[in-house]
């Protein structure tokens, strides 16, 4: 006879499910937190380590340089051991690489230690958003993964706001505001500590028990194994970092390199410089530089709002389509507007912040739905590890390219390259919405099994190669 199973892509949305988004958006804030706060120390630190742009650029592209190896290792090794044990070792590297960031006495410790914090923090996007997209219902993945990455805006504007609090401390606020993300850290690993493993992963290498104890003390005795849609492991070959690349999957990964990329460069350029652009506007004050700054980053939070509404209801491909649109057409404008002024030029930098938030947490929504779970964390690492090279050389260069092409010469840099990530999600983007992990990652098929002695027919969603 035939039977229909309760998958737990169909499941009720629980508690559980919330406190987990909660726990994983932690990671996503200190990253927001740790990558902007840079911005604002470099007011004091650059006259405190002497500093020119080079070195100032140098420290900027430090910690993008680590989640480039973070993400690119660590998400491999996440899907070999398993996602706690990663979710909680990470945020004690997090912690002791702030502190060590803080007592850095030159300019070589510092970008050392800048570097080893961005290990950490690209290690955690793999780790944290894996974990909660192979819990969550399908109807509600989109925008409960997307708000942990809404949180990285938060982070952002609160790294601002404390920046602005500190700017009387004296000579030394660099340090404790580069110290700071200790903190957020210590926070986070207590909330996160008790967390269960993914009973996806469990399944992807042949821990069955397990994986039925973590179902059923998480959804209830409704639910078993089979509710997850996809194969036990039973001997076949184990997935390795060269999967991304085969014939199933290279256009996907081709995709969400080109498009996080794109995504990234301009905003990673914004946020670790909003002072030094804003003042490249004619902007100059604590006012217009902290406060500008703020304001901007408050944009991108605003912007994620109406972001995580259209997400579930227009789809992930045409809300990427339509923000790469307007911020091509936002950044680009002021380059052809003779005599540009700073209220155009900052009119311009908001509606890209507007733009950039409503969709830039689709970077950790794509690459989790499009690849299966002996895959789904190598898929996020070298996504994060590959946008971050572009993001690094880009924060690099930011500081010449105010200097060398000006205010409005530098917003039509982000313009073209945000029209590369508009032409690649045109022609490579796929629709995920409202469809099943192991749907996505495969096709339904029919397997047999057996209940009470009976034979049964069970229609499940398939998964892998």
């Amino acid at each position: 006879m035939s039977t229909s199973v309760r998958l737990i892509d169909d499941a009720p949305l629980t508690r559980f499910h919330k406190k987990l988004t909660v726990f994983s958006s932690g990671g996503p804030f200190i990253d927001g937190y740790a990558l902007s706060i840079i911005g604002i120390a470099l007011i004091t630190m650059t006259p405190a380590l002497d500093l020119g742009p080079k070195e100032i650029g140098m420290v900027g592209a430090a910690s993008l340089v680590g989640i480039f190896f973070g993400g690119g290792v660590f998400g491999w090794v996440t899907d070999k051991v398993g996602r706690h044990t990663m979710y909680i070792l990470d945020l004690l590297a997090l912690a002791a690489f702030s502190i060590l960031s803080a007592f850095s006495t030159d300019i070589w410790q510092l970008v050392i230690w800048r570097f080893l914090l961005g290990v950490a923090i690209g290690a955690d996007y793999p780790i944290a958003t894996s974990l909660l997209a192979e819990f969550l219902p399908r109807k509600h993945r989109g925008r409960l993964l997307g708000a942990t990455f809404v949180v990285w805006a938060v982070g952002a504007a609160a790294a601002f706001a404390v920046g602005f609090a500190m700017r009387g401390v004296g000579e030394d606020a660099w340090r404790w505001m580069l110290a700071s993300p200790a903190i957020f850290a210590v926070i986070t690993l207590l909330f996160r500590l008790g967390t269960p493993e993914s009973p996806r992963w469990l399944l992807s290498r042949g821990r069955v028990d397990e994986a039925r104890t973590v179902i059923k003390k998480v959804y209830g005795n409704d639910y078993d194994v089979n509710s997850l849609g996809e194969e036990e492991n039973t001997g076949k070959r184990a997935a390795t970092f060269a999967d991304i690349f085969n014939k199933k999957f290279w256009r996907r990964t081709l995709f969400v390199s080109i498009f996080w990329t794109a995504q990234v460069i301009p905003l990673f350029a914004v946020y670790t410089f909003a002072p030094e652009l804003l003042s490249s506007f004619g902007l100059d004050g604590d006012a217009n530089l902290y406060g500008g700054s703020l304001l901007i980053s408050l944009l991108f939070v605003i912007g994620g709002i109406p972001g995580l509404w259209l997400v579930e209801r227009i789809g992930r491909r045409k809300l990427l389509l339509w923000t790469f649109g307007i911020i091509v057409l936002a950044l680009a404008a002021p380059a052809f507007i003779p005599g540009v002024g700073p209220k155009t030029l900052f009119t311009a930098l908001a509606i890209f912040a507007l733009a950039s938030g409503a969709s830039s947490f689709l970077e950790v929504v794509y690459p989790n739905e499009l690849f299966p779970t002996e895959i789904r964390a190598t898929a996020v690492g070298f996504g994060t590890a590959i946008s971050r090279v572009g993001s690094a050389a880009s924060t690099y260069l930011m500081p010449v390219a105010i200097i060398s092409f000006g205010a409005s010469g530098a917003l039509l840099i982000g313009a073209g390259i945000s029209l590369v990530g508009l032409v690649a999600t045109f022609i490579l983007a796929p629709e995920t919405a409202n469809r099943s992990l192991a749907d996505i990652s495969g096709g339904e098929r029919t397997k047999k099994s057996k209940t009470n002695g009976t034979s049964e027919e069970t229609k499940v969603e398939g998964t892998l190669v």
